[in-house]
């Protein structure tokens, strides 16, 4: 029996006009009638007493139409249980954020997610400098927004923007009010110390840079670290927006810039995963037309 026949005897009956019945389901008359009628002869009963004014169901008709709405209600019920299971499956992707991640392009990664992978919610975790790539190898996160260092075992790094690198400096030091430095301005400066496992890293957060340092583990503590101990550091230049200090200056300073990207694990190609890959990578093509220099 096919539950598309039923669909249609249940509008029949609920209109009793072939025409407007038909027009519900966006097909007209003639086919409608056919699905109708090759129902009536596959069951051996007459649904409905048809005459050139009028339509009306026979009394097999009314117990058969009751019936059927409880099918196509029961139909529909286990179709709706079989999307919510199928959301479940899917279930959320965890999204592993080191700092400010990609700045404000979190909207526009978002609405591209949502075109890949509609309704796939996202959980934030939060990263920090020491633990950034190795959360993802352990499965803490599915994704994770990262500073690019190259290749990494076990991970796959996709660039998706870059921001110039600024010092940050207590607002009482010399060198605060320049416009611009140069490593060697730097030289003889006392360093931040700043923990982080990865050797590149290492030599761009500056010479203090170390895998045992326990002053500071986020991006996000390091203008206050600055201001608390009297020392210099280096950050994105997006900083100077997320985490502004009236007592810190940042200010640009020549090298190489921030690279932000979305680190997965190899071989990692569930469609959520994936999906956010492509997001990511429209991202990225949209900031090469809409550069944005002072955001990472």
């Amino acid at each position: 029996m096919d539950i598309r026949a039923l669909r249609y005897v249940v509008t029949l009956a609920e209109e009793l006009h072939f025409g407007r019945a038909a027009g519900r389901h966006f097909i007209s008359a003639q086919p409608f009638g056919q699905q109708v009628q090759r129902l009536e002869r596959e069951l051996g009963v007459r649904l409905f007493e048809r005459t050139s004014r009028r339509v009306s169901l026979t009394p097999a008709g009314a117990r058969f139409v009751d019936r059927a709405r409880m099918i196509l209600a029961e139909l529909d019920q286990l179709r709706q249980i079989a999307v919510e299971e199928d959301r479940r499956a899917v279930g959320s992707l965890r999204v592993g954020v080191l700092g400010f991640g990609i700045g404000d392009r979190w909207e526009a990664l978002r609405c591209a997610v949502d075109v890949q992978q509609q309704d796939l919610p996202l959980e934030y975790r939060d990263l920090d400098l020491v633990d950034q790539y190795d959360a993802l190898r352990r499965g803490d996160v599915d994704v994770a927004i990262v500073q690019f260092v190259g290749d990494l075992d076990g991970l796959d790094l996709q660039p998706v923007l870059a921001s110039p690198r600024v010092a940050v400096l207590p607002a009482s030091s010399a060198l605060s009010e320049a416009s611009y430095l140069t490593v060697g301005d730097l030289d003889g400066v006392p360093w931040l110390d700043v923990a982080t496992r990865e050797p590149m890293l290492r030599s761009w957060m500056g010479p203090a840079a170390d895998a045992d340092a326990l002053s500071v583990r986020h991006p996000a503590g390091i203008p206050t670290a600055v201001a608390t101990t009297g020392r210099v550091s280096l950050h994105a230049a997006a900083a100077a927006q997320y985490y502004p200090r009236p007592d810190v200056r940042f200010v640009p300073v020549e090298g190489p810039p921030v690279r932000v990207a979305l680190a997965t694990r190899t071989g990692d190609d569930r469609p959520t995963v994936a999906a956010f890959r492509r997001a990511a990578a429209v991202v990225r093509a949209a900031d090469a037309v809409w550069p944005l220099a002072d955001t990472a």
